[in-house]
């Protein structure tokens, strides 16, 4: 299992990125949460296996259209595996 503390910037709000998110990682087993953050950035904490987490990262990558990603930062946690879903976090 790994956990992951992302920080997605490019026009990421306004564009139903959580919600696809959220999806996203629904149909992957990943559980966690995302949000929008005041500087226009979104940020996310992901927890999964590791096939399921490099496919959420490779999404986070692009987003959906008209999600346009600049830039994914990445920093690696330890696995606390609290989470029982995926939230949308306000």
């Amino acid at each position: 299992m790994q956990r992951k503390h992302l920080f997605i910037s490019g026009r990421v709000q306004g564009v139903c990125f959580r919600a696809h998110a959220r999806e996203k990682a629904e149909s992957l087993g990943i559980r966690g949460w995302v949000r929008n953050l005041p500087d226009g950035r979104v940020e996310a904490v992901i927890e999964g296996d590791d096939s399921s987490i490099r496919e959420m990262l490779e999404w986070c990558r692009t987003g959906n259209p008209p999600a346009r990603v600049d830039h994914v930062e990445v920093i690696d946690e330890e696995e606390r595996g609290h989470f029982i879903n995926f939230k949308i976090l306000r």
